[in-house]
């Protein structure tokens, strides 16, 4: 895939993984707007409550936090199925 966005992916997921990004999910409930998809290049941890129906694309969540995400409505994708499912990247906000 020729899009920007998935080239800046692979870029940050090529550095060491103690560098890749972890995000809290109240911030992700902060920044990104109802139905609109985020895109954690790391793992996504479980702080904090969502209050949003949001779809989340990262390497990796921790259970809790795949829990809360799929009790507030929202669904947890691995990045491989949002580049598949939305190979222009669009309404994607990247977190972290």
């Amino acid at each position: 895939n020729n899009a920007p966005i998935w080239k800046d992916i692979a870029e940050r997921l090529e550095k060491p993984s103690r560098r890749w990004a972890e995000v809290n999910l109240y911030k992700i409930d902060k920044y990104v707007k109802e139905n609109e998809t985020a895109l954690v290049p790391g793992k996504v941890l479980s702080t904090g409550q969502l209050t949003k129906k949001i779809s989340i694309a990262a390497y990796s969540f921790s259970e809790k936090a795949r829990e809360k995400i799929k009790k507030a409505g929202g669904k947890c994708l691995t990045i491989e199925e949002l580049m598949e499912t939305n190979p222009s990247g669009r309404n994607v906000r990247i977190m972290g």
